[in-house]
Parts: structure tokens; C-alpha cells; sequence
């Protein structure tokens, strides 16, 4: 892991650039010297890691008392992405314009998206936590939530997860979803307008965990309250501190 810059902001938190192999990410720290547990922060199905909504969750999350880390996966934000991804996401927006049926287009670049994602933030993960400043345990906390459950299958070293009902969801992810058994807290907006309700209580319905909770906001997709932030902050403190 290389650190490209460095910045010290206002809030006390110290925000890094970094790179490993291939992997651009961001990692932020409070500025007290001793070890903070770990929050792993995506944005929906692979919008960048600058997006400004995540920035400003983690560095309110880091200023809590957590490192913070996202990266730019395997074709995602910046990076290159496949010709089939790309024919995807045209497809997409054709039948979005034309308001035809988008779920099995959805499937068809989602699905990879996220197996091609996993070892890249399995790899992240492996750097993080050989810093002297992270030390663990590790938490999840993002809107792409398919990819919060294929990691929180495959990765044992997560401890709680937050989720946000707002983005596709594969089948392949929906059926993982009984195996994850860790704490959540998952956040609905009601009136979301690209995500049918009934599917993302039925996704909740589905998670194995014995301690899961739901927060639904009247509202649509970006308008989730900002107290929300502050409540999935004392869920961390809960389960990571």
C-alpha cells in the first residue's frame, strides 16, 4: 500500500490517498494516535469513491472515532470498465427512456460487478489492517448493499453492517442474504422511486441475522434523513467498540 497524499481537515480527521496495485482508495483516520476500529464505506453498484455524499459520511464516521476506507474496484468510478459492462449499461438507459423491464439488464452487469469487486476490497482489507493506526474489529457500512452481503459471506473478519435499500440487488445476493448473520441496520426510503419496496422488505425478511433492524424515512431515493448518519454511528459503537 503506497499513500499518494496526505490532508489534515478542519474536523480532525487526516484524509490519505492511496494505492495498492491497481486499487485507488481513500482512508481516513482521526487524528488521535490510537488504533481505530475499521469502517469499509462503498457507494451504489460502482459510482466513484469521490462521490460527495460518501465522502461526507466518512469523514463524519471518522471524526467519530473510526478509520474509514473506500476504494474504486475493478470497474468502478474511474476505472475501466469491460465492453460488455459498458453495452450493459447502454442497454440500460435505452430501456429506462423507453420504460421497458430493467432487471435482467441490471443482472447482467451487477452480478459481475460485484464477483470482480470482492478480492479487490478482500485485498484492501489485508492492507488496512496491517497499519499500527487500524485495529480492528471491521465494519461495512454502504448504499451498495449486494456487495455488502457477498462480503459479509465471504469475509469472517466483518463484524456489523449497515446497508442501504437503494440500489439492485442481484438474485444471487438475495438468496447469500440468509446466510449473513452479523448485526444490521438497514435504511428504506419509502418513496423511492428505483427501488420497489416490497422487494427490499422482502430482502430484510430474508437476512439471517437475530439482530437486525430497519429504518424506513418517508422520502425519496437521496433523501434519507441526516440523523441517520448519526444512529448508524452508535450502531458501530455498538458492535465495534
Amino acid at each position: 500500500m503506497q499513500f499518494t497524499s496526505e490532508q489534515h481537515l478542519d474536523d480532525g480527521v487526516v484524509e490519505r490517498e492511496f494505492t495498492l496495485g491497481e486499487i485507488p482508495g481513500t482512508l481516513w483516520t482521526p487524528e488521535s494516535s490510537a488504533p481505530a476500529p475499521l469502517v469499509l464505506m462503498s457507494h451504489n453498484n460502482g459510482l466513484p469513491k469521490a462521490d460527495p455524499r460518501l465522502v461526507a459520511r466518512a469523514r463524519y464516521t471518522a471524526a467519530r472515532g473510526y478509520a474509514v476506507a473506500t476504494i474504486d474496484a475493478a470497474g468502478c468510478g474511474d476505472r475501466p470498465r469491460s465492453a460488455a459492462d459498458e453495452q450493459a449499461r447502454a442497454d440500460l438507459r435505452r430501456a429506462m427512456r423507453a420504460g421497458e423491464p430493467v432487471d435482467e439488464i441490471f443482472e447482467s452487469f451487477i452480478g459481475p460487478l460485484v464477483e470482480n469487486a470482492v478480492p479487490e476490497w478482500r485485498t484492501t482489507l489485508d492492507a488496512l489492517l496491517a497499519l499500527p493506526e487500524i485495529g480492528g474489529p471491521v465494519g461495512y457500512s454502504g448504499g451498495w448493499t449486494a456487495l455488502g452481503i457477498r462480503l459479509a459471506v465471504a469475509e469472517p473478519r466483518i463484524a456489523a453492517a449497515g446497508f442501504f435499500a437503494g440500489g439492485y440487488v442481484p438474485r444471487a445476493q438475495r438468496e447469500e442474504a440468509r446466510q449473513v448473520t452479523i448485526p444490521l441496520l438497514f435504511l428504506l426510503q419509502w418513496d423511492d422511486e428505483g427501488n420497489p419496496r416490497q422487494r427490499a422488505l422482502d430482502l430484510f425478511d430474508a437476512f439471517g441475522s437475530k439482530e437486525k433492524t430497519l429504518h424506513a424515512n418517508p422520502g425519496g431515493h437521496t433523501g434519507t434523513p441526516w440523523f441517520e448518519l448519526e444512529d448508524g454511528c452508535r450502531f458501530l459503537d455498538r458492535h465495534l467498540k
